[in-house]
């Protein structure tokens, strides 16, 4: 096998769209819990915490006169839980459903609607905010549902586009995008907001997406074989390189892949390393406000150099993670093993570590930065390894432990909230504590189970063939 160079190919190209994609999808997503400090009256955001007296009072902010034209609404702690939970209602319900359909009807048409759907809800967000606040509610639940076929339908698209020893890289690049499109929109809506007017938050990145939409629909194929200005040489080299891995039968073989426990690992893993990933982001604001008494809302950039951290570590280990495998000849299997105990072992160690070191704030930013960048190797390791047990079904997969994964979204910040009433250390110790050994047991249960092999029921024929 010749590999074709990178350079302008048609893999690469689609990896570069899907990156901006995931960037809009995670920025639609993240930019509600920004606004929403500016949409509410300030003396209902919240019935006074009970503000640690741990750390001294830190938080040295000159008052610069604001913009503060946009409407406002006088919605309780509990009603603005609700709207921001609404999303992971919607979606996990699509998850599944969206892998099913992108084996049908192809990704392409599947990701280029769901993050086109979102956009426009997302346009819409101002006027449902203005209608009421079920309105508001059920506009996120359907920006949810349109995003929750986003990640099935790309692995689906990967699993005929992406030769088994590029898998890494060209996943770790679109998927990455997701990291970035966190890093830009925190500290960005927050500009937004204060600058112009919080329905701009909306309007801008709404116009991004659709503005997206026409480039993905312009540019894009579902298979190497549709694409319409893909080299042959190009074409030749990605479907020899999947030739034995792709199974011909039409019908998906459920029992056997309900039983099959290295797709369970890849389930226990993804529910682990989301429980502390979605604990950390609605969580972590809270836990630097009430106890280290310093506001992380002031400070924009600080929120978003853990995910800055996180988006360089998801490129250069996806990078390692090929190099290893084609150059070192490692098994899949090992690399993913490897990658995935990194990426939940190390974040599980720091975030412990961040709940002892009393009040040195700029440690505890240092931890729990160094907690999420580890955090990317997981890309490398259980994310993409859907595509190594199964390429043809890998939409679905990603379906299925994409639904297990979004209850820690659900749950997560409830339990950690209900845990933390007095806002003590010992309290937030205790939330930390809980995260970094739900990542230990996910991490260790995925080393004994994991597979990097094309499992016997996704090749019709059941041909093996090792990779």
């Amino acid at each position: 096998l010749v590999s074709v160079p990178a350079c302008c190919s048609a893999r690469y190209n689609l990896a570069l769209l899907a990156c901006f994609g995931f960037f809009l999808v995670y920025a639609l997503r993240v930019n509600l819990s920004v606004a929403l400090v500016d949409m509410v009256e300030p003396n209902t955001s919240s019935a006074k915490n009970v503000t640690s007296n741990v750390c001294p009072e830190h938080s040295s902010t000159i008052n610069v006169p604001r913009n503060t034209t946009g409407e406002k609404y006088s919605w309780d702690a509990e009603t603005q839980g609700w709207i921001l939970g609404s999303f992971f209602y919607g979606y996990i319900i699509t998850q599944i459903p969206g892998g099913y359909l992108a084996s049908r009807i192809g990704g392409k048409l599947l990701l280029g609607f769901g993050i086109f759907g979102t956009s426009v809800f997302t346009l819409l967000t101002p006027l449902a905010a203005n209608l009421g606040v079920g309105y508001l509610i059920a506009v996120r639940a359907l920006e949810g549902l349109g995003e929750g076929v986003t990640f099935p339908a790309m692995h689906s698209m990967w699993s005929s586009w992406a030769p088994p020893l590029e898998r890494s890289k060209l996943l770790s690049i679109s998927y990455a995008g997701a990291q970035l499109g966190t890093v830009v929109s925190l500290p960005l809506s927050g500009l937004i907001c204060y600058y112009m007017n919080w329905v701009y938050v909306f309007y801008i990145f709404g116009a991004l997406g659709v503005l997206w939409w026409f480039f993905w629909m312009l540019l894009v194929s579902d298979t190497p074989e549709t694409h319409r200005s893909i080299s042959q040489a190009e074409r030749e080299y990605i479907m020899s390189s999947l030739k034995d891995q792709l199974s011909t039968q039409k019908s998906v073989p459920w029992r056997p892949m309900l039983g099959s426990l290295p797709l369970w690992a890849i389930v226990v893993a993804h529910f682990s390393y989301n429980w502390t990933f979605y604990t950390l982001l609605t969580l972590l604001p809270t836990y630097m406000k009430e106890i280290l008494r310093f506001d992380a809302q002031e400070n924009g950039f600080l929120s978003a150099l853990p995910y800055f951290g996180c988006w360089l570590c998801i490129i250069l280990s996806g990078q390692i993670a090929d190099y290893l495998r084609e150059k070192q000849n490692f098994s899949t299997v090992c690399v993913r093993k490897c990658f995935t105990l990194i990426g939940m072992i190390g974040p599980a160690v720091f975030l412990v570590a961040a709940g002892f070191i009393g009040c040195n704030y700029a440690l505890a930013v240092a931890f729990v930065t160094i907690s999420t960048t580890l955090g990317g190797f997981c890309t490398s390791g259980y994310s993409i390894n859907h595509l190594d047990i199964a390429p043809s079904y890998a939409g679905i997969l990603l379906g299925i432990t994409n639904s297990f994964a979004t209850i820690p979204g659900m749950v997560g910040p409830v339990i950690a909230k209900s845990l933390t009433h007095n806002n003590t250390v010992e309290e937030w110790q205790m939330v930390f504590y809980i995260a970094a050994s739900i990542n230990l047991f996910g991490a260790i249960f995925f080393a004994l189970f994991a597979s990097g092999e094309v499992q016997d029921w996704a090749v019709s024929g059941y041909h093996l063939h090792r990779n």
